[in-house]
């Protein structure tokens, strides 16, 4: 009698792309935990090696040299210092083979130069630049992500992998592209410390809390944060008079009100004075209906 059978259609799991990761300051530890939690078998090194004991007891394989880690797995993770690190640390590693990703601040020249070095020692390369503090990696609702430049072929085979500890965004074939992307947007977020630091200062003797006043702040700064798609459009089309609410000319005029309110607070103008300077030449290069648009310009060498 013939036996009844029932075929399987279940897929079988995938495994995990195993890797490896070089440093293990805040930022790297919070990456190497978020891959263990992700289930990534994962071998670590780090010049002090007491900082890999408590991902060693998660599961993490310890590495005694960077050489060995690296030798360890294909996908090779790099979360140190500086540049120089990098250099220092993958001296005597054989990157043959390996698809090696850079995740080291750095300029995008730097990223260009390391991915060229990378690839005469027969390596694949992807840079990229984390836009994320340590306490946001692992946690997708605090939106942290990376961008990634370099190989596409890479990016592509790993990125579910480079996904786990926070989300992707491929920026194109420049190696300097990453790199390019992060001091950008880092640029404006100082710009907009030094703003909000300017606040701060001019209630810092009054009778205003900070406290009452950081709301105000914060909402403001979100509100006017809507213009900057406006100067993209305006760049892209050349046209600095498209859609203008405050002109140039009239902003220049204004400008002496803050000047004179920090000079009576008895704050110093350092962090408005050299915008300004920017805005008045401007003027005398351009038109007075302009938007602020043309600052950019004046800063390309």
């Amino acid at each position: 009698m013939a036996q009844n059978t029932v075929e399987d259609h279940r897929t079988p799991l995938t495994p995990l792309t195993p890797l490896t990761l070089l440093g293990l300051g805040a930022m790297g530890t919070a990456l190497a935990e978020a891959w263990l939690a992700a289930g990534h078998p994962l071998t670590v090194w780090n010049r002090t090696a007491a900082r890999a004991d408590a991902l060693a007891v998660r599961g993490a394989a310890v590495a005694a040299t960077a050489a060995e880690a690296v030798a360890a797995n294909r996908l090779v993770v790099v979360c140190l210092l500086d540049d120089a690190s990098v250099e220092q640390a993958l001296a005597g590693a054989d990157l043959a083979g390996k698809d090696l990703v850079n995740l080291v601040t750095s300029t995008p020249e730097q990223a260009r130069a390391r991915a060229t070095w990378a690839d005469r020692r027969g390596a694949r390369y992807l840079d990229g630049g984390i836009m994320a503090v340590p306490p946001m990696i692992g946690v997708p609702a605090a939106g942290p992500y990376v961008f990634y430049s370099g190989s596409s072929e890479l990016f592509e085979e790993h990125r579910a992998a480079l996904a786990a500890p926070a989300d992707t965004r491929y920026v194109g074939g420049d190696a300097g592209y990453a790199a390019l992307h992060d001091v950008a947007l880092l640029s404006a977020m100082y710009g907009m410390f030094a703003g909000v630091a300017h606040a701060f200062a001019l209630i810092r003797d009054e009778a205003v809390a900070p406290g009452d006043l950081a709301p105000l702040l914060s909402g403001y700064v979100t509100a006017m944060s809507r213009t900057i798609g406006k100067t993209a459009e305006q760049l892209e089309s050349g046209d600095y008079t498209k859609d203008v609410v405050s002109n140039l000319a009239m902003q220049v005029a204004g400008k002496g009100t803050l000047l004179r309110t920090a000079e009576e607070q008895g704050v110093s103008p350092e962090l408005l004075e050299p915008y300004f300077r920017l805005m008045e030449r401007r003027l005398e290069l351009g038109s007075g209906e302009e938007d602020l648009t043309g600052v950019v310009d004046l800063l390309r060498r």
